[in-house]
């Protein structure tokens, strides 16, 4: 039915133009009509004309008398009837004329009823045409509709499906929460059994020790007639007695102490001369390099082909590799112990542990990418500085990690480091600016903008001193500042010396006497006095500019410079 309805309104808007061509051949008929009613009419009045004429002309020949008055009258209808023939003339004439005009628009009007005549022959078949279309389109209406039947009869189904999968996905959503709540508490209590037993060992351990410097002392007191122990056998203390009988004697020389990070401790600084190791183990670019404070022996780097690498310092020699497992590059590093952290793009930092080469953390919160990452005193926590403006401090002590603080700020966090003396965190940004961090307080407690420009790409706490900062900035410049005034005690910069990356680094001596950086345009090292400011040596041996410094405190072997460059390679100085 709509389709009928639109159909004739099709029609009527095609029949619409030729309204007036049935309008104007009806007023030309009407035109011909009355045209021919008049000529008819004329030619009544000629005929009756010609009747007074010829009467008029049988009067005067029977009234041919020779009066004046005859003759009068015989002139007059004689001009009458030359007036009359005039008249018929151009009566005539305007007949012919009125013929011919006729004659036109009879031809006219046939033209135009044969035109209309292939116009409607025209239509007639545009609408047997139509018709046919219509037919066809109805056709095709009637097996979309059923089409659209079934299709929604499938949309029904699948609806109930999706409807039966959500109920499913719900079900397995919550049965997943509730499985990942068991697993968690599951973790939690084994951590804490975990932590308690820590407890107990390293409690049975402190009473073994003691045990043994007793032990010691008895048999000390057995050559003065008595012994230590003596009073414990009277008074039938067997469980102490016991313990101490079970020492091993090989025990006895078993209580050196593990070595313990040395933060702030002050040593004397060995200035580097000549390259004793060029390693090249990454295959792209390395981005940091550290040296373990625990031991002093081991160095680290990380590299944009997502690895962290361990060398040792006496021989140059690579020890382990610990892999982020993707392509996403790791930019920063930091080793103390047996705990090793590696930050990178992938917006996580991973922690692993040095004796089992196995990750037993991946600390994920950061929103961009974590540009540095430090260890505190003790490496049970860890702060880690992100592109997103936020550094967060992470509790890796438990089995389960937890974040504990978080800072915010204005600016991308390029570097960082934290003071042993007072647990500060120092940052420096990509604004140009540092800022100081109370951890306890979670308060800022310095914010000292514009100190380099293009930004700070390396901080650090003078060792041994509390409030002084040695940073690097894409300005080229090296300054020490004091946290107290907020005050440049020294900046140095030579023509020779630039720095080309964000993550560019430069350190104080274990002293504290020099300071020195890796220039990112030549590779050279510039060592520079930090009290006068003058340059004490310029190194030469990379081959491409430099990325990273670090000036340890020397193991057994004295070596305590390292430094990295862009083509991937490690020179350990000497």
């Amino acid at each position: 039915e709509d389709v009928y309805n639109l159909i004739q309104e099709r029609n009527a808007r095609e029949t619409y133009p030729f309204l007036s061509i049935h309008s104007s051949n009806s007023y030309l008929r009407n035109h011909i009509e009355t045209l021919q009613a008049r000529c008819e009419s004329l030619e009544r009045q000629y005929l009756e004309q010609q009747q007074v004429v010829a009467e008029q002309a049988r009067a005067i020949q029977l009234s041919t008398t020779n009066s004046a008055p005859a003759k009068n009258e015989a002139r007059r209808l004689r001009e009458q009837i030359a007036t009359l023939h005039d008249e018929k003339i151009q009566n005539e004439v305007k007949a012919s004329a009125l013929a011919t005009e006729i004659s036109k628009v009879m031809s006219s009007l046939k033209e135009e009823r044969a035109a209309q005549d292939g116009t409607i022959s025209n239509l007639r078949m545009e609408a047997t045409r139509c018709n046919e279309v219509i037919t066809h389109l109805q056709s095709e209406l009637d097996n979309s509709k059923s089409l659209t039947r079934l299709a929604q009869k499938q949309i029904d189904g699948l609806k109930d499906a999706i409807r039966s999968l959500q109920e499913e996905n719900d079900e397995t959503t919550k049965l997943n929460k509730r499985l990942l709540d068991e697993r968690v508490t599951e973790k939690e209590k084994m951590a804490e059994q975990f932590n308690n037993m820590n407890d107990t060992i390293e409690t049975l351990q402190k009473e073994a020790n003691m045990l043994r410097s007793y032990a010691k002392m008895g048999n000390k007191g057995k050559g003065q007639g008595g012994s230590w122990f003596g009073g414990l056998r009277g008074r039938g203390d067997k469980n102490l007695l016991g313990a101490v009988n079970t020492i091993r004697p090989d025990e006895d020389d078993a209580d050196v102490a593990k070595p313990t990070r040395q933060w702030g401790a002050t040593v004397g600084a060995v200035m580097p001369s000549q390259p004793l190791f060029t390693i090249k183990e990454h295959r792209d670019d390395v981005t940091c390099v550290r040296y373990d404070s625990t031991n002093l022996n081991r160095v680290a780097t990380a590299s944009s082909d997502s690895t962290v690498k361990f060398f040792d310092t006496s021989s140059g020699q690579l020890e382990a590799t610990f892999s982020a497992g993707g392509s996403q590059p790791l930019i920063g590093v930091d080793i103390g112990g047996d705990v090793v952290c590696g930050c990178g793009a992938d917006k996580t930092c991973r922690v692993w542990n040095q004796q089992t080469k196995r990750m037993i953390h991946q600390l994920a919160g950061h929103s961009q990418k974590i540009t540095c990452v430090r260890l505190f005193p003790g490496e049970k926590s860890v702060i880690t500085g992100s592109a997103d403006r936020s550094m967060r401090v992470w509790d890796i002590s438990r089995h389960i990690y937890t974040q504990t603080t978080t800072f915010r700020h204005s600016s991308t966090t390029n570097c960082s480091d934290v003071s042993p003396e007072t647990q500060t965190v120092v940052s420096g940004h990509l604004d140009g600016g540092i800022r100081c961090w109370d951890v306890r307080s979670g308060d800022r407690v310095l914010d000292l903008s514009l100190l380099h420009e293009g930004g700070v790409t390396s901080v650090q706490w003078k060792p041994g001193n509390g409030h002084e900062i040695l940073t690097n900035g894409r300005d080229s410049i090296l300054k020490i500042v004091d946290a107290r005034t907020k005050a440049v005690i020294k900046a140095v910069n030579d023509p020779g010396f630039r720095t080309l990356t964000n993550h560019a680094s430069s350190s104080f001596s274990p002293d504290g006497a020099y300071i020195a950086a890796g220039s990112g345009h030549n590779g050279d090292v510039f060592v520079w006095n930090a009290a006068s400011g003058e340059l004490e040596k310029r190194l030469s041996a990379h081959s491409c500019g430099a990325v990273g410094f670090a000036w340890g405190m020397g193991g057994t072997n004295g070596q305590q410079v390292a430094t990295i460059d862009k083509s991937g390679v490690l020179i350990l100085w000497g």
